[in-house]
């Protein structure tokens, strides 16, 4: 809308004696309140624009109090029209009708205030009081609109809607107050309207303005209805408990030593700690011997030495350790599920520090997690510190971490024993692998990023060569890349046949379901082959567990292969199952299949610990003898699946 501008706004007309002014208010107060509502932007919403109309009429009472003589001469050389002696003059509206000098003064308040009311918030200026909720008259636990009128009004009012301001001060001069156009175009200007010949052009047809007295536009004449009553509720009860619990806040921190008691053998809480100065102190870092790890019986984190080429950087050692220990507002957290996000316990063991693409990492080890502190590489605006937990690590989940994620690449640094690194397409399994090479350090180049949202076109793993094997990782958004594997539980072995990389080809593009979640290893492997029905060939079924960092959320999926399918299917999952882990090394799932003939069938197959099963519910009943089923059954069927294990132990599905 055209705001009104402040910066030229002509002079006002001076203002009459305030008993006039408050007469004029009381007298054509339901007109001057009909003037404010229909001017004021109609997104404010009816119950606002009513409360909001009344205080704009209100607040048009001129400040401080002024002589009838002097208010008559002052009105007598500003007003035109104006009467000499001690009585401000009337003037003519155009239409033959007299206006009271008093009227014309409290409706060019009105109209300004309104117009005022309409501009848009911004953080570059003040608020003027119109654009604020209204501090008077107020009302609780009600809410105020005019009568609902016909289909013409509504027309009108939505018309309304679409003009800005200026548009509509127009429509209602003319319509409302039935000036002419002059007159108008006078007032607007009065207003302090930036361009009022074209809120003239914009006020429309008058056909029309007979619908502006409209009960539909009297905000004088209102209905009442209750506020939302189960939301006022809740608002009651949690101001309630507020208000309980800063009562015993108070009373809690008004008792002596300042909280439930005393702290015992604890230090008071400004003393100084000196294992937590040192873990602030870049000279305290712990840095491995760089051939540390081809002698130490561990081959965890502990054994990297310290890499990069800002290692030596005290500035910015000193940065990381401290938002490390204290985040402020503009840095940005982030935690892998059951990883603590604290300050260090003590000096911490540097792992890397150096200039990756346009940022700064410095990665940082106290034994249980690694930490990644990044700043710009240029200015000093934000960063970022992600947590990952790491404890139990060893050759196999210590082989690389993520250094940076920029533009669909990755980065990553790689243990100090990995002697070769390639770039492989999970869904290729019949491509070689690309080499890389890293740098002096162990940072690979940057290479895309695993199945970018929306599409599986592809998945790409790093496949690392040192300590006599090649170990198959890949990215799931965390700092630790996921380790991948094949084989039955308790007999896992790095991915590397043939056989296993088409296994994994098939289930790679259900990945992404375990992606964010702290995954450290991903094993999958077949657990069962079953010939279909009707001679409809061999389907595969194969169970990946997805085993977490904290170990209490792993995440178990059985899936089903049928012949050709490129994907696998997901046929059943469950999150916190022993299921297919060393601890239960079995699994059972079952899907609803239709063979090339249309007819439906429930299949079924568990891993080799099963001596039979059994399916019932949904029209269907049967069982089998083995760790196969198949039985005919109805499209959408329901089913119940259970099995019996070797030792003679029911077993169900896994869900």
């Amino acid at each position: 809308m055209t705001a009104p501008d402040t910066a030229t706004r002509p002079p006002s007309p001076v203002p009459p004696d305030v008993e006039q002014a408050e007469a004029a208010i009381v007298e054509h107060y339901p007109r001057l309140v009909r003037l404010a509502y229909l001017v004021l932007p109609p997104a404010l919403g009816r119950n606002r624009r009513v409360l909001t109309a009344h205080s704009l009429a209100q607040r048009a009472l001129p400040r401080g109090r002024r002589d009838a003589v002097a208010a008559a001469a002052a009105v007598q050389g500003g007003i035109p029209g104006g009467a000499p002696g001690g009585v401000p003059g009337r003037r003519r509206d155009g239409t033959g009708d007299a206006v009271d000098s008093g009227y014309a003064y409290v409706r060019l308040r009105v109209l300004r205030t309104a117009l005022e009311a309409g501009i848009p918030l911004t953080f570059r200026a003040l608020p003027r009081r119109a654009q604020l909720p209204p501090l008077l008259p107020q009302v609780w636990g009600l809410r105020l609109f005019p009568r609902s009128g016909g289909a013409e009004e509504l027309a009108l009012d939505q018309w309304l809607a679409t003009l800005n301001g200026p548009g509509r001060a127009a429509c209602v001069l003319r319509a409302l107050e039935r000036l002419p156009e002059p007159e108008v175009l006078r007032v607007l200007t009065e207003a302090g309207v930036a361009d009022p010949a074209a809120a003239v052009a914009e006020s429309g047809d008058p056909a029309n303005d007979a619908l502006f007295a409209s009960p539909e536009f009297d905000p004088c004449v209102l209905q009442a209805r209750p506020t939302d009553l189960l939301r006022r509720r809740r608002l009651a009860r949690a101001a309630l408990a507020a208000g309980a619990a800063l009562a015993v806040c108070g009373t809690l921190l008004a008792l002596p030593g300042g909280g439930w008691g005393s702290d015992g053998a604890a230090a008071p809480p400004y003393a100084r700690n000196a294992a937590a100065e040192q873990a602030l102190d870049p000279a305290k870092l712990v840095r491995a011997e760089p051939a540390l790890w081809r002698a130490s019986s561990r081959t965890d984190f502990s054994t990297w030495p310290a890499r990069g080429d800002r290692a030596a950087d005290t500035a910015l050692l000193r940065r990381a350790l401290a938002v490390w220990a204290r985040p402020g507002s503009s840095v940005v957290v982030s935690a892998t599920p059951g990883t603590p996000a604290g300050p260090p316990m003590g000096p911490a063991q540097l792992l890397f520090a150096g200039a990756v693409d346009q940022a700064v990492v410095v990665l940082l080890y106290d034994g249980l997690r690694v930490v990644r502190y990044a700043e710009p590489r240029t200015g000093s605006a934000g960063a970022a510190l992600d947590f990952a937990r790491t404890d139990g690590a060893s050759a196999d989940t210590a082989t690389a971490l993520v250094l940076s994620r920029v533009d669909g690449n990755v980065r990553y640094l790689t243990a100090p024993w990995v002697t070769g690194a390639a770039l492989r397409d999970l869904l290729k399994p019949g491509e070689a692998p690309v080499a890389l090479k890293p740098t002096p350090d162990g940072v690979t180049p940057p290479v895309p990023s695993p199945a970018p949202a929306g599409s599986c076109t592809s998945w790409n793993a790093l496949a690392l060569t040192g300590d006599g094997t090649t170990r198959l990782i890949t990215d799931l958004g965390e700092l630790t890349p996921a380790r991948l594997t094949s084989g039955a539980p308790g007999a896992e072995r790095d991915v590397s046949e043939a056989a296993e990389l088409g296994d994994w080809s098939r289930i790679a593009c259900l990945l992404p379901s375990v992606r964010s979640h702290g995954v450290r290893t991903v094993n999958a492997w077949t657990y069962a082959k079953q010939p279909l029905p009707e001679g409809d060939g061999t389907a595969t079924w194969l169970c990946t567990r997805a085993e977490t960092w904290q170990g209490a959320a792993d995440r178990v999926q059985a899936q089903f292969l049928a012949p050709g399918a490129p994907l696998a299917a997901q046929a059943a999952k469950a999150e916190g199952s022993p299921a297919c882990g060393s601890r239960e090394p079995r699994v059972l799932a079952g899907v609803l299949w239709k063979s090339r003939a249309g007819q439906w069938y429930v299949l079924a197959a568990g891993s080799a610990q099963f001596a039979s099963l059994s399916v019932s519910g949904g029209g269907v009943n049967g069982s089998a003898n083995g760790n196969r089923l198949a039985v005919k059954a109805p499209a959408g069927a329901q089913v119940d699946l259970s099995g019996k294990l070797t030792d003679g132990s029911k077993a169900g599905a896994l869900r």
